[in-house]
C-alpha cells in the first residue's frame, strides 16, 4: 500500500471540509474532486455534481463493482462549539462538518480504488463521488447509473464502525390529512379534524404489520410532524401530520402505504416509493470474506443510497452512525486508515459470478 495515498485522501478530505457542501449545493466540492482525480492521471467523468472514474484496464468480459459514498452534507447544527468548515485537528481528531457522514467514506474508498485498480481484478471497478444523498434527491447516484451499465455489487459508504450493514431499512414519508368541518369552538359546531387526526395516530402507533425481519425487525412507523388550525376560537377542518415509515425486506414500500391508507381514516399520500429495503444474502463470497476477516454482519435502520441502486449492495465504512448529523462531528485519522485496509482486504481478488 502506497502511504501517499492515504496522506492524499486525508488531505482532500480537509480541504473537503473547509467548502460547504450542503445537499443541492456540492459543485465546489465536486469540482475539488474532480481537480484531484484530474491530478492523479485519471479519465474523470462528470454529470451535475457527481464525480467518477473507471479502471483504466476496462473488461466487458468481467463483473463491474461500484464504490459509491457521498460529498452532501445536512446543514450545521446550533450547537457547533467550533467553526464546522474549519477541518481542526485535535489529538487525532479530524472535527469538521461531513468528516464523519461521509466525507470518510469518500476519501477511503477512492484510496481503495487507487490500489486495487493498479492490478489484475477479475472485476471493473468504478468509484463514484455522488449528491444529494442526504435528501434522497434525484441527482444523486440514481441519475447517473445508466452510465455505468450493468453491475454486479455495489459497495455504498457510511459511517458503520467498519462493520457490514448486510441490509437496510427502506424509507417512505407519508403526508396524511383528516379532514373536519369549520366550527366557532364555544359552540357545539363543526367537526374537529384534530380530534380525528388524534384517533388516526393512534390507530399508526399501535399498528403492527406481521411480517417482522430477522435481520431489520418489523416496518417501523412515526408520527413525526403535525400541523391544525388557523386561530384559538375556530374549531380546524383540517390537521396534516407526517409519517415516517421504516420498512423491511419482507414488503414493499406500496404494500405498506395500501396496509396504512386501509387502517385510518385520513387521506394518505406517498412522497416516493422508491426507496425500498435493500442488502446482501450472507453467502456472498463479500460477506463471507468479510465474516472470515472478523467483521460483524448486521441490519441498518437507516437509508442510505443503496436504496436507489439496483444491484446487490453492503453498506460499510469508516466512522460511526451515531456522530452524524450531531455537533462537532469528527472523524479519528486511525479509523481512514483502517477503512482503507479493510476495504482492500474486501475486495482484493475478489471473485464473482457474472
Amino acid at each position: 500500500m502506497n502511504p501517499d495515498y492515504i496522506e492524499d485522501s486525508i488531505s482532500l478530505l480537509r480541504a473537503m471540509i473547509r467548502i460547504p457542501s450542503l445537499s443541492k449545493e456540492e459543485k465546489e466540492v465536486a469540482d475539488l474532486i474532480q481537480e484531484s482525480l484530474d491530478n492523479w492521471g485519471y479519465k474523470t467523468y462528470r454529470e451535475g455534481n457527481n464525480t467518477w472514474v473507471c479502471s483504466p484496464n476496462w473488461n466487458e468480459n468481467i463483473p463491474t463493482i461500484l464504490l459509491d459514498s457521498h460529498i452532501d452534507t445536512v446543514r450545521p447544527a446550533k450547537a457547533w462549539s467550533m467553526d464546522p468548515f474549519g477541518a481542526t485537528e485535535v489529538d487525532g481528531k479530524l472535527i469538521g462538518l461531513g468528516s464523519n457522514d461521509a466525507g470518510a467514506s469518500v476519501v477511503s474508498l477512492l484510496c481503495a480504488f487507487r490500489y486495487l485498480e493498479q492490478k489484475f481484478q477479475p472485476y471493473n471497478l468504478i468509484f463514484c463521488a455522488s449528491a444529494e444523498e442526504e435528501i434522497s434527491g434525484l441527482n444523486g447516484v440514481a441519475s447517473v447509473l445508466k452510465h455505468f451499465g450493468p453491475l454486479s455489487l455495489a459497495v455504498v459508504g457510511e459511517p458503520t464502525g467498519m462493520q457490514m450493514a448486510i441490509a437496510e431499512k427502506g424509507l417512505m414519508v407519508l403526508d396524511c390529512e383528516a379532514h373536519g368541518k369549520l366550527g366557532h369552538a364555544a359552540r357545539n359546531e363543526g367537526e374537529n379534524a384534530i380530534y380525528k387526526a388524534l384517533s388516526d395516530i393512534q390507530i399508526l402507533q399501535r399498528l403492527s404489520l406481521p411480517g417482522s425481519s430477522a435481520v431489520l425487525g418489523p416496518v417501523k412507523i412515526t408520527v413525526t410532524q403535525i400541523e391544525a388550525g388557523t386561530q384559538h376560537n375556530v374549531v380546524p377542518d383540517s390537521c396534516k401530520f407526517v409519517a415516517d415509515v421504516r420498512t423491511n425486506e419482507l414488503y414493499t414500500n406500496e404494500e405498506v402505504f395500501r396496509i396504512i391508507a386501509d387502517s385510518i381514516d385520513s387521506e394518505v399520500n406517498p412522497r416516493s416509493f422508491r426507496l425500498n429495503s435493500s442488502g446482501i444474502s450472507l453467502d456472498h463470497p463479500l460477506v463471507q470474506r468479510g465474516i472470515k476477516m472478523g467483521l460483524s454482519p448486521y441490519g441498518s435502520p437507516t437509508t442510505s443510497d443503496q436504496a436507489v441502486i439496483p444491484c446487490t449492495s453492503i453498506k460499510i465504512g469508516p466512522g460511526e452512525s451515531a456522530r452524524s448529523h450531531t455537533a462537532d462531528e469528527f472523524i479519528l485519522l486511525d479509523e481512514i486508515r483502517k477503512g482503507v485496509e479493510t476495504y482492500i482486504q474486501l475486495l482484493d481478488q475478489l471473485q464473482l459470478q457474472g
